[in-house]
């Protein structure tokens, strides 16, 4: 049962990875146009310019998830390396469940309101053609936390999983 939900949630966290890479290659379309279009016609565009940052916004949140799934995020590799794959896994479980799960839920709780009140108050860009429904970007950020905990609780369900096992699966590599 364990197995199955640590799939499912690493499965939410390949669909994020996904799309990360669709707003990755809309965002260089969007580079593109918008040097074409300011260098061969003289035509600048606010509204391509603030794309740029949402699309780049967009594909680093939604992409975190998939790092932490696969593997990639960022540790102090100098100490955690030299333990034994048992240590590795408690430490992770423990990170996991003090540390960024309850970071994620607060850092997500009060996005949520950050979100809305831009909802709300029909906040746009203070740019003249600048982009409207500023709380659509706003709205990612929550979002992306709350799936960096779901994806800290696929990763902690890999550790008990691994414990459970015996097994050395050592944070498997999740691909495209």
């Amino acid at each position: 049962m364990l197995v199955k939900a640590e799939q499912m949630l690493n499965g939410f966290s390949e669909l994020l990875g996904k799309i990360s890479a669709i707003l990755f290659v809309l965002m260089l379309i969007n580079v593109f146009v918008d040097v074409v279009m300011r260098y061969v016609f003289n035509d600048v565009s606010i509204g391509m310019q603030e794309m740029e940052w949402h699309l780049f916004s967009s594909m680093f949140m939604l992409g975190v998830p998939y790092t932490l799934t696969a593997g990639g995020h960022v540790r102090v590799d100098l100490v955690y390396e030299r333990m034994s794959n048992k240590i590795q896994c408690w430490i992770d479980i423990f990170g996991g469940l003090i540390l960024l799960i309850p970071f994620c839920a607060l850092v997500g709780y009060y996005g949520v309101g950050f979100a809305r009140e831009a909802f709300e108050l029909g906040e746009g860009s203070g740019d003249p053609g600048g982009l409207p429904y500023r709380w659509i970007i706003k709205a990612v950020i929550p979002f992306a936390f709350f799936a960096t905990a779901i994806a800290g609780l696929g990763l902690i369900l890999g550790r008990i999983n691994e414990l459970r096992n015996n097994k050395n699966h050592n944070n498997p590599q999740v691909t495209l």
